[in-house]
């Protein structure tokens, strides 16, 4: 298929299949792969069982094997694959064992505290530190990759979940605690008690090193064959992979996958990152096909920021819902027709938002908040923005972004402060909000001559309940919601936003008393030789808690002036639009998201969004060609004092507007 095929644009479809369907019509599942507009399919191959007569005493060969005429489904899929041009890539799961092998090797299996081993209907779990993931899983690979001569190899669950914290059903069993593990830890951690969960710092980057330890040793065997087959795994070699999905009692983040996409594209360009679409609601349902609309949107957000998109479908394709998979199929045909588009997307956002990783897939809302929304604030005022990791900050280049918000990610590393001040000597801004940059009521930023000195904290919801931040006039009051840091400004520093102190808010005859207290909640001034602006407030919490959109565009236009070389982008669309910016080599790409079917705990068909305009900078020559790519046409346009507007048609899900240079 040629070296490295994975650098240029593909489409995958996931068959994860059950033992009973290993009878499946090859023929039948590639003519939907290609009808749907994909050139690679992800095949369950080998681990928990394997799909072919593997000669390893490691495996157990899928009993029902028996019943397909050739008794090789792989053998059978590969060869009716590559007659089409389609890619194979052999799924693999080391986290089960059958009970024979378990009791011949128990030494392979993982270990509770109370030393029992982990049973789930009828298979065992295995420890990523015995000798089934250390050599079988490599010998496996070996005899596959070798035998089929696979396009890539893809291994479930290789991340320290491995280490069985939990079962299917969300039962807590803790973490492995075999002799194995627990002298990796002695080793690694001398002195320190062994956990039990992995929340203990210390196991966490054990845990992390093992497993990045086997994902390299994984990069290498299969380089040793001498293939051009691709690594996926989540820790990411090759490629980045993120499994967008759904779950019952999961709050619905709507903008999970962008989010998870652009993080995944800013930690390393290089790499490409696959988006693993789940068609069906959560594990324990996987026979209730997602809604359409939330499925697309998994999808849409994917190829928006560059990513790769992939279905993952149970069984067979006739398994899942008709509507769903069509709204997945139009999504993935409007990405291989495009190809030209996306084999070259970049980003070109100027602002970066900032997320702690630690909390980006957390279950609990209040960890997250101050993030999401910020995320909403610049998502609905058409500001296209990149998502950058935290720990990441350190290696992004100081001068890719004019402007860099960091909401409440509380103190920074030695690492992350000279990331900050070299963002900020490159003549770029800087935005913190809540305690971001803050040790010991100390500001991290600026330390030799700081614009601010932090006073007092009022950290707990009492102490800032009635507590309110005018805005402008002293009719347009915003409430503090969840804390409030003082500050003392510099001389220098420029203020804004008066601070009232609290009152009684009840009864209604005695709610008075507001009075400004000298602070200020908006600080800004020059720091390092770029701007810096502190916001000792979650403006990015009220919005999420309470909605009122002028505090999202007070703190969004405060923070566009903190750097003027920001491009401004004027729209004349709906603020239900997101916008997100990308280049393909010279050309601007914007898409276009239709994000009004948004609703509580999922998505709805989206309410057409009318012609509109989008106004922009643009330096140098005007644009050869402007065109819109969902819906063929070429679209009006003008320049005017180095400003570019473009008259945008009317769409449905999403529009692609294309600026050739």
């Amino acid at each position: 298929m040629g070296e490295r095929w994975w650098r240029e644009p593909f489409r995958t479809v996931q068959t994860n299949i059950r033992e009973i369907d290993v009878d499946m019509d090859v023929e039948a599942v590639l003519d939907f792969i290609e009808d749907y507009g994909a050139d690679t399919w992800l095949l369950s191959v080998a681990g928990i069982v394997a799909n072919y007569p593997s000669d390893l005493h490691w495996q157990t060969v899928n009993p029902f094997l028996a019943a397909r005429a050739s008794g090789d489904l792989v053998g059978d899929a590969v060869a009716a694959a590559r007659d089409r041009g389609i890619r194979v890539v052999g799924r693999m799961d080391f986290q089960k064992l059958d009970a024979r092998r378990a009791e011949l090797h128990p030494d392979w299996t993982y270990v509770s505290a109370d030393r029992r081993r982990q049973v789930y209907n009828g298979y065992i779990s295995a420890c990523p530190n015995g000798a089934y993931y250390q050599d079988g899983m490599f010998a496996v690979v070996e005899e596959a990759v070798g035998r089929y001569e696979l396009s890539g190899v893809f291994v479930n669950g290789l991340s320290i979940k491995a280490f069985g914290e939990r079962d299917y059903s969300g039962r807590y069993w803790g973490v492995c605690h075999c002799d194995r593990c627990q002298a990796g830890f002695a080793d690694f951690a001398p002195g320190v008690a062994f956990p039990h969960s992995a929340d203990s710092g210390a196991y966490l980057a054990y845990a992390s090193g093992v497993i990045d330890t086997l994902v390299t040793r994984l990069r290498e065997t299969v380089d040793g064959l001498g293939t051009d087959a691709v690594v996926f795994a989540k820790t990411g070699v090759d490629l980045a992979f993120h499994e967008a999905n759904n779950a019952v009692g999961r709050t619905v983040w709507h903008h999970r996958t962008a989010e998870q996409v652009s993080a995944l594209r800013t930690a390393d360009r290089r790499r490409p990152v696959v988006v693993n679409a789940v068609s069906f609601v959560d594990i324990p349902y996987r026979w209730s096909s997602e809604d359409p609309h939330h499925f697309a949107q998994h999808l849409l957000q994917t190829i928006a920021h560059g990513g790769q998109p992939s279905t993952y479908v149970m069984g067979t394709p006739e398994m899942t819902s008709a509507a769903t998979l069509e709204a997945g199929r139009r999504l993935t045909r409007f990405h291989r027709d495009n190809a030209d588009l996306y084999s070259c997307l970049e980003s070109a956002a100027e602002v970066a938002l900032v997320r702690r990783p630690d909390r980006a897939e957390t279950n609990d809302p209040e960890l997250s908040v101050e993030f999401r929304g910020c995320y909403r604030s610049l998502v609905e005022s058409h500001v296209p923005f990149d998502v950058v990791d935290l720990t990441d900050l350190p290696s992004t280049p100081a001068g890719r972004y004019r402007l860099v918000v960091l909401p409440d990610v509380g103190p920074l590393t030695e690492n992350e402060v000279f990331a900050v001040e070299q963002i900020l000597a490159c003549g770029n801004a800087i935005l913190l909000t809540g305690d971001s940059a803050c040790r010991a009521d100390v500001l991290q930023i600026g330390a030799g001559s700081p614009l601010a000195r932090p006073l007092t904290r009022y950290a707990t919801p009492e102490s800032v309940r009635s507590m309110h931040v005018q805005l402008s006039s002293e009719a347009d009051l915003a409430p503090v919601v969840g804390g409030f840091t003082t500050l003392e400004p510099s001389a220098e520093a420029e203020v804004a936003w008066p601070l009232l102190g609290t009152a009684p808010f009840g009864p209604p005859e005695r709610c008075y008393g507001h009075r400004r207290t000298g602070h200020s909640a908006w600080v800004s001034g020059a720091v390092n030789g770029g701007t810096l602006g502190l916001i000792p407030w979650g403006v990015g919490r009220v919005y999420e808690r309470t909605g009122l959109t002028r505090v999202r565009d007070a703190w969004v236009g405060k923070a566009l002036s903190l750097s003027q070389g920001v491009p401004q982008l004027r729209t004349q669309l709906p603020e239900q639009v997101e916008v997100v910016a990308g280049r393909a080599g010279p050309n601007l790409v914007l898409h276009l998201l239709n994000r009004s079917g948004d609703a509580p705990q999922g998505f709805r068909a989206p309410v057409p969004i009318p012609a509109g305009s989008i106004e922009l900078d643009m330096p140098g020559p005007p644009p050869a060609q402007v065109r819109a790519r969902v819906s063929g046409i070429e679209l009006e346009w003008a320049v005017d004092e180095g400003r570019l507007t473009v008259r945008t048609p009317r769409f449905e899900t999403f529009e692609v507007v294309e600026i050739r240079r």
